[in-house]
């Protein structure tokens, strides 16, 4: 009994804690970007269908689900610039189908439109950089370790 009691500690724990993730928790800190990048004010997206996504996702609601909130991070470095593009929905995301469609044209990032994107439960985040970003490598890896 005390290990079925266990068990269901443990699980309930998983939930709450993966259930208080927020989108400033996934957001890269000072810390945390790369030598030689700073962010800015500047809008950064590599292409326009990135920018007009995340500047009216409620247009393509009935396809991925309700926002709760969005927000940006831009950069710019020596040699490479982009943007960070979180997203958390009111449910699950839906739509990486049309998502795909919407930012490459296809199935796959093309050199004219580089961005990537990840899902997981309620939240997506695009990085818009061009092929090999150090600090969308950066951002990555942080937030598969954080929604995994």
């Amino acid at each position: 009994m005390s290990r079925f009691l266990a068990l269901l500690s443990f699980s309930l724990f998983l939930s709450l804690s993966s259930n208080c993730q927020t989108i400033d928790s996934l957001k890269l800190t000072e810390k945390e970007i790369p030598e030689n990048y700073v962010l800015t004010k500047e809008n950064n997206c590599i292409s326009i269908q990135a920018c007009t996504f995340y500047e009216s996702p409620d247009m393509y609601s009935a396809l991925i689900g309700n926002i709760k909130s969005k927000q940006i991070q831009n950069f710019e470095g020596k040699k490479d610039k982009g943007a960070i593009m979180y997203f958390e929905f009111e449910d699950n995301f839906k739509g990486e189908g049309f998502l795909e469609g919407l930012l490459w044209g296809g199935s796959k990032p093309t050199k004219e439109h580089p961005e990537e994107y990840y899902s997981k439960g309620k939240f997506l985040v695009i990085w818009s950089f061009k092929k090999g970003s150090p600090l969308a490598l950066a951002s990555k890896n942080k937030i598969k370790a954080i929604l995994k």
